[in-house]
């Protein structure tokens, strides 16, 4: 249904709402603690600008509906499904991708543990898990078992790796209180 705010305007009647799109707009973006000033066109998800023109293709896209959790970026430190997210939408939040948890050459306590309990097979799957998980470890010390199957639960993995990611997760909670 259109209602009056909706309905098309007469030629040379001005509308108090800008109006964006299709052409391309510039914003800004924090990622992973660098500003990024580019033109995206405002129907571009996060995830396509962060794997496009960013190129940080650490950022898988597979459903390309939220589903799989595959896409998983942190936003001011939450968890979330960054092909769900416009670009546009972000403004001036923090993004943290897996290419930003490490500290140079130093991997995050959970990519390290992941790596020593292999939670990782294929990979695809695995930066969305870590990045959750390292956010749970951001949100509480000492997790047990079921926060990590909780802080898991949506991401899918066709390799099954779930237990190893428990086990991972709770390895590197541990490490960082160690």
């Amino acid at each position: 249904m259109i209602d009056a705010t909706s309905a098309p305007r007469a030629r040379g009647e001005s509308s108090e709402q800008s109006q964006v799109g299709p052409d391309a707009i510039p914003i800004t973006l924090q990622i992973n603690g660098v500003a990024h000033t580019l033109a995206v066109e405002p129907r571009a998800t996060l995830a396509e600008v962060l794997r496009g023109p960013l190129g940080l293709t650490g950022t898988k896209i597979a459903c390309n509906r939220g589903a799989c959790c595959a896409c998983t970026v942190l936003l001011d430190g939450a968890p979330v499904c960054s092909c769900m997210m416009l670009a546009v939408d972000v403004s001036a939040r923090r993004v943290t991708t897996i290419e930003g948890l490490a500290r140079g050459d130093t991997l995050h306590p959970v990519q390290q543990a992941f790596i020593e309990h292999d939670a990782l097979q294929c990979g695809f799957c695995t930066p969305g898990l870590v990045l959750s998980c390292a956010a749970l470890l951001e949100r509480t010390s000492e997790p047990n078992a079921d926060d990590v199957r909780a802080a898991i639960s949506g991401h899918y993995c066709r390799c099954g790796t779930y237990p190893h990611v428990v086990d991972a997760t709770l390895a590197a909670a541990k490490a960082r209180r160690g």
